[in-house]
């Protein structure tokens, strides 16, 4: 029996075909790993966990500049086109609602130090209330 029906049909195919094939695939799962690791980052977010969010977010960084490189040198096909579309869609408006989360925290946190900076003035103005 030849050893040519044991090979991966991507050998059948040719090393530059297999290779797109590899690529476009390697692209979406890329997508959807960066969709997943939004959907964490906004349930941190909504959460309040922003130590989890950084941590998500370096892990989303690396991940970019990965999917970027293999991105820009694969051909990708109408099907594979729209399902990278989809995800980049859902990224979007994951990173939109993590942006408005981090955004009301941020006023939150500024407000907070604010307050506490006009507390310190007065303290040091008049003295502590204890006095």
């Amino acid at each position: 029996m030849p050893r040519l029906n044991r090979m991966p049909l991507a050998i059948h195919q040719g090393p530059t075909q297999a290779r797109k094939k590899m690529s476009a695939a390697q692209v979406i799962a890329n997508y959807e790993r960066l969709s997943a690791l939004t959907v964490q980052m906004r349930e941190a977010a909504e959460y309040g966990k922003w130590e989890e969010l950084i941590s998500i977010e370096k892990q989303c960084d690396s991940l970019v500049a990965a999917t970027k490189m293999i991105d820009s040198e694969t051909s990708l096909d109408e099907a594979t086109r729209l399902q990278k579309n989809k995800l980049i869609q859902k990224i979007l408006s994951d990173e939109d609602k993590i942006r408005r989360l981090t955004h009301d925290w941020m006023e939150q946190l500024q407000n907070q130090i604010t307050s506490n900076r006009q507390e310190m003035r007065l303290q040091k103005t008049y003295g502590s209330s204890a006095d």
